[in-house]
């Protein structure tokens, strides 16, 4: 597998956040190519507004490997990391982060501030992409589709 497969994967996570009405973000954690962990956001879902995709995966990683460090591992998610999620990366300390689009509302990767570049004792190495134009459109079609649910009830 590569990059792009791992990416592929966590679209398919994210298409099922959305199947759920939750905003469409899935991410996967490779160690030696392996999918170790997987998450979709869950916040509508589970009523908690800490059920991110990264947290989610990040757990599964711990979970199944047995700590609480997921050293040589790669976080891909199809949407860039929000504070929060950052902070889990750090404290987790995952090697590289991939991630699809940036988010210039909440991204902690760059878009509004980069964490990894703080005076953390981790500093994972970080890439957008790939398939990014795939994970834009998948959000842009889930927040259009919301948006016109919206404008339909409001008329009915």
């Amino acid at each position: 597998m590569d990059h792009k497969d791992y990416m592929r994967r966590a679209l398919e996570l994210a298409a099922q956040a959305a199947a759920e009405g939750d905003v469409p973000v899935g991410c996967v954690i490779v160690r030696d190519g392996q999918i170790i962990g997987e998450g979709r956001n869950r916040r509508e879902e589970n009523g908690d507004a800490t059920a991110h995709a990264e947290l989610e995966a990040i757990r599964d990683a711990c979970r199944r490997v047995g700590s609480w460090r997921l050293h040589r591992c790669t976080l891909y998610v199809t949407l860039e990391p929000c504070p929060m999620c950052a902070g889990g990366i750090i404290n987790s300390r995952i090697e590289t982060v991939r991630y699809g689009v940036r988010d210039e509302k909440a991204g902690a990767c760059g878009s509004v501030l980069n964490l990894f570049e703080e005076r953390f004792n981790h500093h994972p190495r970080l890439y957008r992409g790939p398939l990014e134009e795939e994970c834009r459109d998948q959000l842009q079609e889930f927040f259009l589709d919301l948006r016109e649910k919206e404008s339909f009830s409001k008329n009915v």
